[in-house]
């Protein structure tokens, strides 16, 4: 990838798996300067990246590095050495919050029980709740004090150098409202899929809802390392027809699912339907990573949603509610009604804790074709809904046939 107005000035890299610590010398012979493990850096408070000239992230095996000499030093040992430890570097992306404006069309949330969404994907007559499951949300944050989640166990962490995991944009707590809200809200109708799930809150998108794929790789890493079976992202970088995927991503999502961990992403916002459809954004676009379109209320696809233009990487997997949807929101309003596949992605987040809950053996890999197995056919193009509209396991789909209840 050639860097771009899209492109940091930073970079990022893949080192051989299984051999992180020698990686690490490797990027010290080169750079001559510290370099840090993410484990190490457990508050962003401090300058991590202005005091060292590289971050590792040693369940992953990557790295971001800020030096540009260091980077350019690292490419050319990479491509020179088959058995350097330094396997890829690419330009970072820059990387952005996937949201619009409600149209303000959704209608019946607010006399029903449970919010269009919910309904829709089956989540409402489902016999789980995600109980057990680790769910990981990388996004701008969490507000912590909203009522829905102030009496709830979330870990948390910021990536982002400055910033506190309070969200102070609103993306990231409508996005973990929908993945794992509360069965019974303080006010107005249900709006989450996994209410049990155990919440891991990461935030790599500060609070204007920008950051790098560096933050990105860092939460990932982090996810990967507290034993998280999903990984919701709703996040990206807009992708130019023809472009490939970041072979970087492709692989840390390879070793992320090899670790019993699957990444779902939102496909994007690009799209000016029906004039102009755009191809599937960073990251979402790897083949090993879940892209998830966006649906209406009427089943129609949404005017902005990314399609499936590529053979090779870039298709559309699955589609899930992403128009007018109803969750929660930083005080003082508390819950909100907006639209995107970033709203799309954490319903299929949540419909994935709910099988990985239903079956111990439901993890990685076999996750991610559960998922697609019992998606319902939609009257769309695959190009735009991939294998259709993410459905919940029902009462009766427990192991052994007993009911987990709700």
């Amino acid at each position: 990838m050639a860097e771009s107005a899209n492109t940091t000035g930073r970079y990022i890299v893949l080192l051989r798996q299984g051999r992180t610590e020698d990686g690490v010398r490797d990027l010290q012979r080169i750079t001559g300067a510290s370099i840090v493990k993410s484990e190490s850096t457990t508050d962003r408070q401090y300058n991590t990246l202005e005091l060292n000239c590289a971050i590792v992230f040693d369940h992953i095996g990557a790295a971001l590095i800020r030096c540009e000499i260091a980077a350019g030093n690292a490419l050319q040992m990479a491509s020179q050495q088959a058995q350097s430890n330094i396997l890829m570097i690419e330009p970072e992306r820059s990387v952005r919050a996937i949201a619009n404006p409600s149209s303000g069309t959704a209608q019946g949330d607010a006399d029903a029980q449970a919010s269009w969404g919910v309904r829709a994907c089956g989540a409402d007559h489902s016999g789980f709740n995600g109980q057990g499951i680790r769910l990981a949300v990388l996004d701008t944050g969490l507000d912590l004090q909203h009522p829905d989640f102030a009496q709830r166990q979330v870990e948390s962490r910021s990536f982002v150098t400055g910033a506190e995991v309070q969200d102070e944009n609103g993306h990231g707590t409508h996005c973990a409202g929908i993945a794992a809200g509360i069965l019974k809200p303080l006010a107005g109708p249900r709006y989450g899929v996994a209410g049990q799930a155990q919440l891991y809150i990461g935030k790599v998108l500060g609070n204007d809802g920008s950051g790098g794929d560096g933050s990105v790789l860092d939460g990932i890493d982090w996810a990967v390392g507290e034993g998280c079976e999903i990984i919701s992202l709703s996040l990206g970088s807009p992708a130019e027809e023809g472009d490939s995927y970041s072979p970087i991503f492709e692989e840390v999502a390879k070793r992320a699912l090899a670790a019993g961990t699957l990444i779902i992403a939102a496909a994007g916002n690009e799209s000016r339907r029906p004039d102009y459809i755009a191809p599937v954004s960073h990251p979402a676009n790897c083949p090993s990573i879940v892209a998830v379109a966006a649906i209406d209320e009427h089943m129609g696809i949404a005017s902005f949603s990314c399609g499936g233009l590529q053979n090779d990487g870039g298709q559309v997997d699955i589609a899930a509610p992403g128009v007018d949807v109803l969750s929660s929101w930083p005080s003082p309003e508390n819950y909100n009604t907006i639209s995107g596949t970033s709203m799309a992605t954490p319903f299929v987040a949540g419909v994935a804790a709910l099988f990985a809950q239903s079956d111990p053996a439901a993890r990685g890999s076999v996750l991610r074709d559960r998922i697609a197995q019992n998606a319902r056919p939609l009257p769309l193009p695959q190009r735009d809904v991939g294998r259709g509209l993410v459905q919940a396991p029902g009462r009766q789909a427990a192991v052994n046939g007993q009911d987990m209840g709700s």
